[in-house]
């Protein structure tokens, strides 16, 4: 008998049917052994030697496998294609040689990409050896990790910092924080664009920008006031204005589909359509792909293997038409340049058609890879662009109207990213217009505009930013993304942008100041190219991890011997505009300076004369406990948020509300961020009105209408067949129904 060791026990059951007898197939689930939690278990002083322990919990697990291994003729290691998998490898063999159970057994090494019968029995025909280089790849990493927590986090936990410092968590923390700081010190400019409602021959009506003006080129910024808009008004003339067509120009475009989805831009995308945490994505993932489905979804490769390329072609033939594949192969080269080229990208294993046997997360995750797979190896979409200058008969100014009509749907026949939906949005025909032809300009449209701050970070922008920068690996996304949350370090708004917490501002803070490299983007992309050196064989595990270790380990000694009041003052420069905005940071008790305090329920503000004065205040986010008699505020100010006309956003016992004096309405839809006071204004103009419903569509499974309530006691939800859902904005018919069934079968 043969033995196969896998990673999950599902990944097993499938592996076990392609086999048949003679076949045992067992999981692992997931790592068996892991370093022993207590210092001391990387020795730096002896090349950095590791001791390793069974993990609690494994020890049923590997009692099993090693019974098994006792029938078997030989064992097959076949965990994941990547530094976990081949670790994973690693470590069970070396527990079985510990124990003397490979006596007259012969071991091998197999790895596939994809769970099909052909992909396993090929990896079985041709085995390999562990490869050592991947495995010390992951002993470097799990090396720093284990240093750094053991390092940094008992000085933050002494000092009320923080719950732990992470080498790359700490990274996504410092740049959400980074990002809040733009924010709060972005100084918005104003500048108009003026648009002309134009007509030829009482037709089509159709919009043109204004580009010059009185021979002056006009770019976004150049029209700044309300002044400077009135004077071009008035040289312009009033409506009905005479103008004419002065130049034409027309040209076809064409617009290429995107590559096939790596891990990374597969939890963009999957964020933006399916609104999945990048957690939730990895989960569906490994679930299609255990199941034979998919190909592996750790990869930052976007090659294609031939045999599925000719597949995908044969499909859109059949399926499309001939037009619609393009002559040779589409091509993707791929970015990463660390990218392990032998993995592909990630792709259904076969190309029938969208999920049939699948339901819920797995369904809508497979349907998004199988049309993008598809759309990869079809021809360009195409356009036919038309721009046009119109000049008014005065000669003052001219305005610039541009068209679009797709004129061959290509790719977009079956994919379109959300920047090809919002292009599509901007299409507009314009008239058959000639040189020379006359239009009537019927309205001159001035409009204020101001720019706008850069936006916060979302899980789908938060990890293509990490990529851009090197930082993280397609397996670490996931986990970056939901530790940082479980943290308590950066919490969700409804849109799902991040804002960092008062805990995560402080950690932020705190290592800028005196752990600079941890948080410089340089030094940890640097540190991922070091890994992947590793990985290639190109650069020594323990050249690796002291290059690394030395100005780490000099940066914990420095931290030891700070005082925690010179660490509070460095953070309280660091955060000061975030906690006085107003500048008003003087204690309204005794005239005292006030500044950030910790304690081991979070941080808050304080007065420096405390004990004499023990004003305090609470930072919105933070977890204090205030049954803690040293910081229980004795004048709490108020958290309303004041919107004018005597309007108020609070958060009350039940949730958000906005509040006039007279009367209270729910505003679980908005936070302090997002409100606004025209949308207050709506809520208390609307309190006790029932609002009309708007019709989503009908429910297959009961047969049923969903309608959505924009208003609510709660705020938005759904309702169909006596089943409400809470939403924040109206939802797609697909999740809807999802949404709506989810709910039935829990009652």
């Amino acid at each position: 008998m043969n033995l196969l060791i896998v990673e999950s026990p599902s990944k097993a059951k499938t592996i076990e049917k392609y086999l048949g007898n003679g076949w045992r197939v067992i999981a692992s689930v997931g790592h068996v052994r892991d370093l022993v939690p207590e210092n001391g278990s990387v020795d730096t002083e002896n090349n950095f030697a590791m001791k390793w322990q069974i993990m609690p919990g494994k020890e049923k697990q590997i009692k099993l496998i090693t019974e098994e291994l006792k029938k078997a003729d030989a064992v097959y290691l076949a965990s994941d294609p990547d530094r976990e998998g081949e670790a994973i490898a690693w470590h069970l063999l070396d527990i079985l040689k510990n124990k003397k159970l490979l006596k007259d057994k012969k071991v091998y090494r197999v790895a596939f990409h994809e769970i099909t019968k052909k992909a396993v029995q090929e990896a079985i025909a041709n085995p390999r050896e562990i490869d050592q280089d991947l495995v010390d790849a992951y002993l470097v990493r799990r090396a720093l990790d284990y240093l750094i927590g053991f390092g940094i986090s008992p000085l933050l936990w002494r000092r009320n910092l923080g719950k732990s410092a992470g080498r790359v968590q700490s990274v996504a923390v410092k740049l959400v924080v980074d990002r809040e700081k733009e924010i709060e010190s972005f100084k918005p400019i104003e500048y108009w664009s003026v648009n002309a409602q134009c007509a030829k021959n009482k037709e089509q009506m159709f919009n043109a920008g204004l580009v010059k003006f009185n021979g002056q080129k006009i770019e976004k910024m150049t029209i700044e006031n309300k002044s400077m808009v009135d004077d071009i008004l008035g040289k312009i003339g009033t409506p009905e204005i005479a103008a004419s067509v002065i130049n034409i120009e027309k040209k076809k475009t064409t617009r290429k589909p995107a590559a096939p989805f790596t891990t990374s831009t597969l939890q963009q995308e999957a964020a933006r359509k399916l609104y999945f945490a990048s957690k939730r994505t990895m989960s569906a993932a490994q679930h299609l792909y255990e199941q034979g489905l998919i190909t592996y979804m750790r990869t930052d490769a976007t090659n294609l293997n031939a045999d599925a390329v000719n597949e995908i072609r044969g499909f859109i033939a059949r399926e499309y038409g001939e037009n619609f594949v393009p002559k040779t192969p589409n091509v993707y080269a791929t970015k990463s340049k660390n990218a392990q080229e032998a993995h592909e990208a990630i792709r259904p294993t076969h190309f029938e058609g969208p999920a049939k046997n699948l339901s819920g997360d797995e369904a809508k995750l497979y349907n998004l890879i199988w049309k993008r797979t598809i759309a990869c190896q079809m021809k360009n979409a195409e356009f036919d662009s038309v721009a046009a200058d119109i000049e008014t008969e005065n000669k003052i100014a001219i305005f610039h109207a541009v068209g679009s009509t797709r004129t061959f749907d290509g790719f977009m026949k079956v994919y379109t990213e959300d920047k090809d939906d919002e292009d599509d949005k901007k299409e507009a025909k314009l008239p058959s217009l000639n040189i020379g032809d006359k239009i009537a300009v019927s309205e001159i449209i001035p409009e204020q505009h101001f720019t706008q701050a850069p936006p916060r970070y979302t899980e789908a922008s938060l990890v293509k930013k990490l990529e851009e920068l090197g930082i993280g690996r397609p397996s670490t996304y996931a986990t970056i993304m939901s530790t940082i949350v479980d943290r308590a370090y950066v919490e969700q708004d409804k849109q799902r942008r991040f804002h960092p917490t008062s805990g995560g501002w402080v950690i932020a803070s705190y290592l800028n100041k005196y752990f600079t490299d941890l948080v410089d983007v340089n030094f940890t992309a640097k540190t991922e190219d070091t890994l992947d050196d590793v990985s290639n064989g190109k650069q020594d595990k323990i050249i690796a991890l002291k290059n690394f270790w030395e100005p780490t380990s000099g940066m914990i000694d420095g931290a030891r011997g700070i005082k925690t009041s010179d660490i509070i003052d460095e953070i309280n420069i660091f955060m000061h505009n975030h906690l006085f905005a107003d500048g008003n940071d003087i204690c309204p008790e005794c005239g005292g300076k006030l500044g950030i305090k910790l304690s081991k329920f979070g941080p808050f503000i304080g007065c420096e004369k405390y004990p004499n004065c023990k004003y305090t205040k609470q930072l919105k986010n933070n977890e204090q406990n205030t049954k803690n008699s040293d910081v229980k505020p004795q004048t709490v100010q108020s958290d309303a948020v004041e919107l004018g006309d005597g309007i108020e956003f609070r958060v009350g016992k039940f949730g958000p509300y906005v509040t006039d004096g007279a009367k209270n309405v729910a505003a679980k839809q908005y936070t302090a961020e997002t409100i606004t006071l025209d949308a207050a204004r709506e809520l208390l103009a609307n309190a006790g009105k029932k609002a009309e419903p708007i019709k989503i569509g009908e429910n297959p499974e009961t047969k049923k209408m969903i309608f959505f309530y924009p208003t609510g006691r709660y705020g938005p939800y759904i309702s169909s067949n006596r089943v409400n859902v809470s939403v924040a904005t109206q939802p797609d018919l697909e999740t809807a129904i999802d949404m709506i069934n989810k709910k039935a079968k829990k009652k």
